[in-house]
């Protein structure tokens, strides 16, 4: 059963935030070019809506994620080890960062993206907006490091 829940786990982690993290760091630079007549077909403002609808998409499959990662490491009884501790603990920054920030920032680029004439904030917005996607992949990147490493395991792996 372990290596079921492991399996899952891992194909959640890959597909969900894999996607994430490919959609929401494409975004703001289609919804820069959706702004302000630079895109007289819309074809940039449907590719960062559906970027957008993608990131949202999987952030609620995402949650598979730690409900599978939990699952393992009750079955392994590996819950209270540093290395897991500190990986959840960058999930759930992770997750906040994007429910509070990167998903509300694309939907306030995607606002003004309707609008036909340029806006002052738009690119600060992406630029922020690109900090804070760019934050939330190297959680993911260090949370990744700590699933293979883990420091402290006495697995001896």
């Amino acid at each position: 059963m372990t290596k079921v829940l492991l399996s899952v786990h891992v194909l959640a982690a890959i597909l969900a935030v894999g996607s994430i993290t490919v959609a929401a760091s494409m975004f703001p630079r289609y919804a820069l070019q959706a702004s302000g007549g630079q895109d007289p077909d819309g074809r940039a403002a449907g590719i960062a809506a559906l970027l957008h609808r993608i990131c949202r998409g999987y952030a609620l499959a995402g949650l598979a994620v730690p409900v599978f990662g939990l699952a393992t490491g009750a079955l392994l009884g590996v819950l209270t080890d540093a290395w897991l501790i500190a990986s959840l603990a960058l999930t759930v920054i992770a997750a906040a960062i994007l429910a509070m920030a990167i998903l509300p920032g694309q939907q306030r680029l995607l606002a003004l993206t309707q609008d036909s004439a340029p806006q002052d904030g738009q690119r600060p917005a992406a630029t922020r907006l690109t900090m804070l996607t760019g934050i939330f992949n190297v959680l993911w990147a260090i949370v990744v490091i700590l699933m293979i490493v883990r420091p402290g395991s006495t697995t001896g792996a």
